[in-house]
C-alpha cells in the first residue's frame, strides 16, 4: 500500500484532469475549423481523442484515481490507462494532422517547419522514448520515488504528466500515424519495440520478489499481473498496428499485364 498522501486530492485531480479536458475542447475547434476548409473530418479520429482523453481522465480523477493513492494494484490500472491505453487511442487521432488542417495555410507551413526541427526529431526517435518511458518507470518503482511522490504534490504531478507524456511520444515513435518525416525504418523500430516490451515485462514480473517501496507484498503480485498482463493486451494491439503498416509498404504488387 503507498504511503499516505500528504495533499489535498481535489485538488490534485483538478489540477490533472483539466489539459485533457481542455484537449478535447480544442480538438473539437480544430475540427469544426478543418471541415471549413476540407473534406469533413472522421468521426473515427474524434471519437479516438475524446475516449483517450477520458480514460487519461479517469486515471487521474474521480473514484479510481483515490483508490490508486491507497491500492497499488488500482495504481496500476491507473497506469495502463494514462500511460498505455489513453496514448495509444490519442495517438490514433491523428492530431498533428488535425491540426495542420485546421490552420491558415502559411501559419501551417510554419508549423510543419518547426516541427521538422531536430528536437522534434528527438520525440519521434524510438530509442529516446523507449528510454523516457521504459527506463521512467524503473526510475519510479524501483527507487523511493515512488513514495517521495505521496507526500509532494508537485512531484506527484510531474510524475503523473511524465508517464503521460512518456507513454504518448513512444506510442508515436512507433506506429507513424501522424507522418512528419520519412522517419526510421521498419527494422529499427521492431527491435525497439521487443527491448522496450522486455523492459516493461521485466519490471512487472520483479514486483513478485522485490516489491516497490511501502508497497505491501500482496498488493504488489496483484499489481504485477495487471501491469503484465495489461500491458500485454496493449502491446499486441500495437504490435497488429505495426505490423500492418509493414505489409502495406512491402506487400508486393499486383502484377497488371500491358494492353496491346
Amino acid at each position: 500500500m503507498p504511503a499516505q498522501q500528504h495533499f489535498d486530492i481535489t485538488i490534485l485531480s483538478f489540477i490533472l484532469a483539466t489539459p485533457f479536458f481542455l484537449l478535447i475542447i480544442l480538438y473539437g475547434i480544430a475540427v469544426i475549423k478543418s471541415n471549413q476548409s476540407y473534406r469533413q473530418w472522421p468521426w473515427y479520429h474524434t471519437a479516438c481523442w475524446i475516449g483517450g482523453n477520458v480514460l487519461c481522465i479517469l486515471a487521474v480523477a474521480g473514484p479510481l484515481a483515490e483508490a490508486s493513492h491507497q491500492f497499488f494494484s488500482v495504481h496500476m490500472v491507473a497506469h495502463l490507462l494514462l500511460g498505455m491505453i489513453g496514448p495509444l487511442f490519442m495517438v490514433l487521432a491523428k492530431p498533428v494532422t488535425l491540426l495542420l488542417r485546421s490552420l491558415p495555410v502559411k501559419t501551417a507551413r510554419k508549423v510543419t517547419t518547426t516541427l521538422k526541427m531536430r528536437p522534434f526529431h528527438l520525440l519521434l526517435n524510438p530509442l529516446f522514448t523507449t528510454v523516457l518511458n521504459i527506463g521512467g518507470l524503473w526510475l519510479l518503482y524501483r527507487t523511493e520515488l515512488f513514495t517521495m511522490m505521496h507526500h509532494s504534490m508537485v512531484l506527484y504531478t510531474v510524475i503523473h504528466a511524465h508517464i503521460f507524456l512518456a507513454g504518448y511520444f513512444f506510442t508515436a515513435s512507433i506506429i507513424y500515424i501522424d507522418k512528419l518525416h520519412q522517419g526510421y525504418s521498419f527494422q529499427f523500430r521492431a527491435i525497439i519495440l521487443i527491448l522496450a516490451l522486455a523492459g516493461h515485462q521485466i519490471l512487472a514480473k520483479s514486483f513478485y520478489g522485490y516489491p516497490p517501496s511501502s508497497v505491501e507484498r500482496m498488493e504488489a503480485e496483484k499489481g504485477s499481473m495487471i501491469m503484465y498482463y495489461g500491458g500485454d493486451i496493449v502491446d499486441l494491439v500495437i504490435i497488429i498496428i505495426f505490423s500492418y503498416q509493414w505489409f502495406k509498404v512491402t506487400k508486393p504488387k499486383r502484377y497488371q499485364p500491358h494492353s496491346v
